[in-house]
């Protein structure tokens, strides 16, 4: 199962305010542990929100962008994994051992699988598919 794993925002992310040493040490370990163990597929973090967009599509109207930075601190993601794992309760013990100190939150997210969607997925677009992943190289 893949599983994305969302990283709230807090106040600290939004406001620019850097991992010390010792968070980017510990982070880099447990990280370091994911990689190993075969998880990790992919993580990051991302910049706050007054350095991004949001890109609306209201109905029947052209896309609407509006500029950050976004008021719901609570509703932003500030950073990701993506992790390949058993099934829900693995990847729920590895987040529990996240080296978090500041009030973060993660989100866990199974991706969807082929299989979920049923007879709406034809064998001419499952290939469509796979010839996209296997151009990006993914799984």
């Amino acid at each position: 199962m893949k599983v994305m794993v969302l990283v709230k925002a807090t106040e600290d992310s939004e406001n620019g305010v850097m991992p010390s040493t010792k968070d980017l040490e510990d982070m880099g370990g447990f990280n370091e542990e994911l990689v190993k163990a075969g998880v990790m597929l992919d993580g990051d973090g991302l910049r706050p929100s007054t350095d991004g967009v949001r890109i609306s599509y209201p109905d029947g109207e052209g896309p609407s962008v509006t500029d950050g930075p976004f008021a719901e601190t609570k509703e932003l993601v500030a950073g990701f994994w993506v992790w390949q794992v058993r099934d829900l309760d693995e990847a729920i013990e590895w987040a529990k051992r996240i080296p978090f100190n500041h009030g973060e939150s993660v989100e866990l997210r199974p991706f969807f699988e082929m299989e979920d969607f049923g007879d709406a997925v034809t064998p001419e677009l499952e290939q469509r598919f796979e010839r996209m992943r296997e151009d990006i190289g993914s799984e």
